[in-house]
């Protein structure tokens, strides 16, 4: 007898055997578990990969639409280039990334190895431009400007070019018609990112990755009507990349065109006058600095009275919006964005904000009257105002008596102000007033305006300017009373004296804010084309309207007209009696007040023109010139940082910008064919039957008129009284700047 099972297995091997059956039940249940998860927990995903394996896309650009003048005259268009680009992912399959292409590539187009390739890396928050800013699976055009020549080679020798690409396409041109620039309010276009593919996915304007998306101005406004619809055509290939067979294709559908506002030639003249304009002030002597103005930067805006419509926006500094298209280069970015730049990618009519200066005394008077003051009453225009220790002067101590309110707006007289606003702010209660006793008409008058909110207007990013009421002084304060406290000397340099005071009182109104707020100075902040819709509508009577650039869209067949309405946003908060005075008092600083000298010989009893001058104070800079103007149909605003005073800098510019548009001649005759726009453009292009929009040539430079007068003449200079063209009657108190006012609380503007 054996103790071994007749099986011939020891224990130990059946141990074995059961161990092995046991790995191997385990092996085969995660296998089983695995071909689950894959087959039917994940199965329609991967069907839908390997289906997309077998299906690729051919993307066929949509053509974007237009931008056009308001007489159909293209801003905006595309021409057809010759775009060499670089396939990425091409690139990196190669051992060096794709070095030696490049490097050979630039040698064909002559251009700089290193540019190119910083033109095909990606950007990210540490990368700076040049970079690709869209998707990596895109080609990245490395050039718009190839020739012929330049493409055929690289067409010809594909081999020695592999991942490489030259082809006609459609490309974005700005195209300046009769020099009109027009850069901050067309903007700019780039190419869509993955992350905005992602976030667009899933509505009703989705992005592909070929399309190129507006990033400020009307391309970033009015995108989705411009940007169109890509076309794309599926095929079935097989795995080796052979096409098998047609799945299916979705027709290219190309994009709306925008018809604006802008009327190119008043755009051409409003550029050239503000640019002069910048000039001229940088050749006169600042008595205060001791230095000339700089005018570093400015802007202007011409609008319709009656409807709102921009007829011509110009923000300076400027730039060529060409330089984007195809991928802007390093030297080109700096210049747009580096620290001495003046940054010209801001539109400095709608994000541009400083004092206004008296041009602010339109508000403060209409808050005068709703607090109760006679418009005909006397009021003190006396050569200083005083309140405690603080002596708050007029301009170089002019004394005209007692004057009416329309008087005090004709002459500016700051005491007048003053007085208004130290009266109703101790009604209010003064430095602690109770609860509910304050009326805050001044404040109030502001808000009903329009001011310290967005106008609006159809273009992006616009910023709101600020009035410093309560609220806005105790949100202030709270943010920054903890900097006030630490940095703050009672008997410190002016700055440190400043933030003493706001330490301990910085929530409170004191006199001297609402002093200074009256005739527009301290906190105040305004945007010249705030002001624009001010004026307008004390020109037509008292509508404010929302200002639009944008006038219709057509579809690019032309079948399909949807129009832009003009909107009304409110009216202002006077009465038209009110109006009349003011209108009156605007006029008499054209004739007899502060621009007069300015306007001398202008036509007025056949077009009659309205003006307040502006000379607002900043710390620590010179003077901001303001001057804001209408006729019964336009409202012209131009603002020049930097530059002295509001009829010095700005008086002649603005005069030739309403010369240009009504054809005042330099004898103040009148010339109907020279007017550009004497009465608002109110129809649209004619559509031509194939959908194309009928487009006037411009024969010429619009200016051309304006430097031929301008030939020889010598600036006044505006230190000079006897220099001016006003009658002896006329008062130039606005000639020069504004001395500082002493003892006055207003914080660095």
């Amino acid at each position: 007898m054996t103790n071994i099972p007749e099986t011939g297995r020891t224990p130990r091997v059946q141990i074995r055997l059961v161990v092995i059956q046991i790995l191997v039940l385990s092996l085969l249940g995660t296998l089983g578990g695995r071909l689950w998860y894959l087959q039917i927990r994940e199965g329609a995903e991967y069907a839908k990969k390997a289906s997309g394996n077998h299906v690729q896309q051919v993307v066929q650009p949509a053509v974007r639409g237009s931008i056009l003048d308001a007489r159909g005259v293209p801003l905006a268009d595309n021409e057809t280039r010759l775009v060499v680009s670089a396939s990425r992912t091409d690139l990196l399959k190669m051992k060096d990334d794709g070095k030696a292409v490049l490097t050979k590539l630039a040698g064909v187009l002559g251009m700089d190895p290193k540019e190119v390739m910083l033109k095909v890396r990606l950007c990210d928050a540490k990368t700076p431009q040049p970079c690709w800013n869209g998707s990596p699976y895109q080609p990245i055009p490395i050039t718009d400007e190839a020739t012929a020549r330049q493409a055929l080679q690289i067409r010809e020798r594909a081999e020695d070019f592999p991942g490489i690409t030259a082809e006609p396409e459609a490309v974005r041109r700005y195209a300046s018609p009769g020099k009109s620039n027009t850069a901050q309010v067309l903007g700019y276009l780039s190419p869509v990112t993955d992350e905005e593919i992602q976030q667009a996915q899933d509505t009703d304007s989705p992005y592909l990755r070929s399309d190129q998306v507006g990033r400020s101005g009307l391309e970033r406004q009015y995108d989705k009507v411009l940007r169109g619809k890509a076309g794309v055509t599926r095929y079935e290939v097989d795995n080796l990349g052979r096409v098998i067979g047609k799945a299916e294709a979705d027709a290219a559908q190309p994009g709306s065109n925008l018809v604006t506002s802008i009327d190119a030639r008043v755009q051409r003249v409003a550029e050239y006058e503000l640019d002069r304009a910048m000039k001229v002030a940088r050749q006169q002597f600042d008595k205060i600095t001791g230095t000339n103005y700089k005018a570093d930067s400015g802007a202007v805006v011409v609008m319709e009275a009656k409807t709102g419509r921009v007829v011509a926006m110009a923000s300076a500094p400027t730039y060529d919006p060409n330089v984007w298209v195809g991928g802007i280069s390093a030297k080109d970015y700096k210049k747009l964005t580096g620290k001495n730049s003046d940054y010209p990618l801001i539109n400095r009519a709608i994000q541009g904000q400083s004092a206004p200066g008296s041009t602010f005394k339109v508000v403060s008077t209409a808050a005068a009257v709703e607090a109760g003051y006679e418009w005909d009453g006397g009021y003190p225009c006396t050569s200083s105002y005083s309140v405690g220790g603080q002596v708050f002067k007029n301009f170089e101590g002019e004394n005209f008596g007692p004057i009416s309110l329309g008087r005090a707006l004709e002459v500016s007289c700051d005491t007048v102000f003053y007085g208004l606003a130290h009266n109703e702010w101790k009604k209010d209660g003064g430095i602690n007033p109770k609860k509910g006793q304050a009326k805050d008409y001044f404040f109030k008058a502001a808000h009903q305006f329009g001011l310290g909110k967005e106008t609006g207007v159809d273009l992006p990013n616009e910023v709101t300017g600020r009035v410093p009421d309560r609220k806005w002084k105790q949100a202030f304060w709270e943010a920054n009373k903890g900097y006030w406290c630490k940095t703050g000397k009672k008997d410190g340099s002016y700055v440190e004296r400043i933030a003493y005071e706001n330490c301990l009182e910085g929530n409170k109104m004191r006199a001297g804010d609402e002093i200074n707020y009256s005739i527009g100075q301290g906190d105040t902040l305004v945007t010249p084309i705030q002001e624009a819709v001010i004026y307008g509508a004390l020109a037509n009577g008292g509508t404010m309207y929302q200002p639009t650039i944008g006038k219709a869209v057509i579809s690019a067949d032309g079948r399909t007209v949807q129009e832009i309405k003009p909107k009304a946003q409110g009216k202002l908060p006077i009465s038209k009696a009110t109006i009349k005075g003011m209108d009156a008092a605007l006029a008499g600083v054209i004739t007899r007040g502060t621009a007069a000298w300015k306007f001398g010989g202008w036509p007025q009893n056949q077009i009659e023109l309205h003006a307040k001058t502006g000379t607002a104070e900043v710390y620590g800079k010179q003077t901001t010139s303001w001057l804001a103007t209408y006729s019964k149909d336009y409202t012209v605003v131009m603002t020049i940082a930097q530059a002295g005073t509001g009829s010095g800098a700005s008086g002649e510019a603005v005069r030739n910008i309403y010369s240009a548009l009504y054809g005042v001649q330099s004898d103040g005759s009148i010339d109907k064919k020279k007017a550009l726009l004497p009465t608002p453009q109110k129809a649209l292009p004619k559509i031509k039957t194939d959908g194309a929009i009928a487009s006037p040539k411009i024969s010429k430079d619009p200016v051309e008129d304006l430097q031929a007068t301008d030939e020889g003449a010598t600036p006044p200079d505006e230190n000079q009284p006897g220099a001016t063209t006003a009658s002896p009657t006329t008062t130039n108190r606005d000639t020069r700047r504004r001395p500082r006012r002493k003892g006055s609380r207003r914080m660095p503007t």
